[in-house]
């Protein structure tokens, strides 16, 4: 008979359960956490290193330890691009969220045999590639894309617009492939939302738009949160839209990052740019987490 060491005897039997059951979540989880670690952890740590190291003269990697790179991102140039596209990302987040939480209120009080085929209409077109949908665009807002010749050959306008090269242009190109982002967690939250609390408001002399802002936009608050920040992260770390959509003017932050890695070969400084942004992302989530706490 296996004899227990003297530590374990000591335990009660709900200590021996508990380190026995957190040894077999580990087992179970080991599989993740190993994916994790190999493909997320160890590639962002070498990112982070890099980002500390100094480039080379013919974009070698040099084991050096400087903070200039990190000194670098606030150069009025870089500062300015990265103002610019914390501009775009905000504009696109509030026109997502303009039109996309009056369709997913919309959507959360259809009857429930045409909610899921509303859903599924909306997705259809996003199951596109992101890229194809984007070349879409250049063929609908340049000189002699169909947006120009639908107004010229109406009369509205003599010469064309400026839309394709412009800021206007990204916006129209991020709002349109990041819209479902906003739409899919305001109907999560709209959908569960108990809507006899909205009669009971109105049994108390609430009027509509009362009872809208005191009852349904506070509970699906979580909801909006979560849409604007699967919005605003990739629109702010967008490169394909302003590359192909925008012109000289709408460089954003994105651009710069790959510029370093993919031009430039400037890696230690677009690690530095990359890790800026990821903390952006981290105080986005935290701010989701707080929010969606306080609501609870």
């Amino acid at each position: 008979m296996t004899v227990a060491p003297a530590s374990l005897q000591k335990l009660g039997w709900k200590d021996r359960i508990r380190r026995s059951l957190g040894f077999r979540i580990l087992v179970l989880l080991s599989p993740s956490l190993f994916w994790l670690i190999v493909f997320f952890v160890v590639p962002l740590l070498i990112v982070f290193i890099y980002s500390f190291l100094k480039r080379g003269p013919y974009g070698d990697i040099r084991w050096q330890f400087n903070l200039q790179n990190y000194v670098r991102f606030f150069d009025p140039l870089y500062l300015k691009i990265f103002l610019r596209s914390f501009k775009i990302a905000g504009i696109t987040t509030v026109i997502c969220f303009l039109l996309g939480y009056p369709m997913a209120y919309w959507l959360a009080t259809r009857p429930k045999k045409w909610r899921n085929t509303l859903l599924l209409l909306i997705m259809i077109p996003f199951w596109t590639n992101f890229l194809i949908r984007t070349y879409a665009w250049i063929l609908i807002l340049q000189d002699t894309g169909l947006v120009n010749q639908f107004l010229q050959n109406l009369g509205i306008i003599s010469q064309p617009l400026p839309l394709f090269g412009t800021e206007t242009a990204v916006i129209i190109g991020l709002v349109y492939g990041w819209f479902p982002d906003m739409v899919l967690p305001c109907y999560a939250a709209l959908e569960r939302l108990d809507f006899s609390l909205v009669e009971a408001a109105e049994d108390l002399y609430a009027n509509e738009l009362r009872a809208f802002l005191r009852v349904i936009f506070p509970l699906s608050l979580p909801g909006v949160v979560a849409g604007s920040i699967l919005v605003f992260v990739p629109s702010l770390g967008a490169y394909i839209t302003s590359d192909l959509l925008g012109g000289a003017k709408s460089v954003m932050i994105g651009n710069v990052i790959q510029s370093q890695f993919l031009t430039v070969r400037d890696y230690p400084f677009g690690s530095a740019f990359s890790f800026v942004l990821m903390v952006i992302m981290l105080i986005a989530t935290l701010l989701y987490f707080r929010v969606g706490a306080r609501t609870q």
